[in-house]
Parts: C-alpha cells; structure tokens; sequence
C-alpha cells in the first residue's frame, strides 16, 4: 500500500534538499530517496520523475556534468528496483533492494567514465581498471545509501505505526 502522499513528498524533499549540505563523496541521499519513492509512490510516473527532479534541481545548484545523463538513468533505474518493494517492503528485502541500486549506480557511471573519459584505455582491461579505481567510492556509496535507506524507509515505517496506535487509542464517540 502506497503511504501518505504528503508523508512520502516530505521525506523525499528533505533527502533531495540534504544533498546540498556538504557530505564525503558519494555518500548522498537521492539513490535512497530513488528507491524509497519506488516503493511508495503511488504514481509510477512520479516515482521516476521526483528523484531525477531533484537531481536536476540540486545538480543546477552543484554543476552539471558530462555523466548527468548516466546518473539520470541510474536513479530511474534504481527507482524501479523501488517497484518491487511495493506492498512487500522488510527490511531484508529493503537491504537486498539498497545493495541492487548501489551497484547499479557503480556500474552504469563507472562504464561512463570509462567510456566518455580519457582517463582509462578504451579496452577490457581498460574498463576493469576503472571499477578497481571507483571501489573506493563505492564503499561511500553503500555506506550513503544504507544509512539514507534506513532513515527513509524506517522513518516511515515508524510514522505508520505511530498513525494505527494513535487510530487505535482514540476512543469511540458517544452518540
């Protein structure tokens, strides 16, 4: 079941709007808020729409760069392995979900590096070379991504349960 609209908008707007804030390399909010509108975003559309948005927005404010479009597609991407915790979100399904988007992110941009870039020889060896070279930074990106998810997801998580307690605890009305 699809959250609270204006629970969901709030949460993803304060991710998105935390990327502004300085933070190490690749540890960043929008792949968590990527997949935590996937997953609770009623509107499909949406879902893909917001984390791209706030990339763009906060890139505007950053800087663009020549791997935008790949990032872009990543945080789509990701979003979609959002879909799939739709109505069945646990926390190790959470976790499985967080390790496939970062790895999807790791991916799709290295392979733009190393295909848009001159830093590495445009040859097998070369594209190995540039995922050894970005390990680093995905350490920062699973580090970001776990701590982000659990904020978003457990956060909402506690928001609904607080709401059926509170439903619960309210005593019927005398007629």
């Amino acid at each position: 079941m699809a959250g609270s609209p204006f629970v969901v908008a709030v949460l993803i707007l304060a991710a998105a709007a935390s990327r502004l804030i300085p933070h190490p390399p690749n540890v960043a909010p929008i792949a968590a808020m990527a997949l935590f509108g996937g997953a609770h975003l009623a509107d499909r559309r949406l879902a893909l729409l917001v984390p791209v948005a706030a990339m763009v927005a906060s890139d505007l404010i950053i800087g663009l760069h020549t791997l935008a479009p790949l990032v872009y597609a990543s945080m789509a991407l990701i979003a979609c392995i959002g879909f799939w915790l739709r109505g069945r979100a646990s926390v190790a399904r959470v976790a499985v979900a967080t390790l496939a988007g970062s790895v999807v992110f790791f991916l799709i941009t290295n392979f733009g590096v190393w295909l848009w870039g001159t830093l590495y020889p445009h040859t097998p060896a070369g594209l190995a070379t540039a995922y050894a070279a970005a390990i680093p930074f995905f350490r920062n990106t699973l580090i970001g991504d776990a701590l982000y998810a659990a904020i978003l997801f457990g956060g909402f998580a506690l928001v609904q349960r607080s709401a059926m307690a509170a439903r619960q605890t309210v005593p019927p009305r005398a007629i």
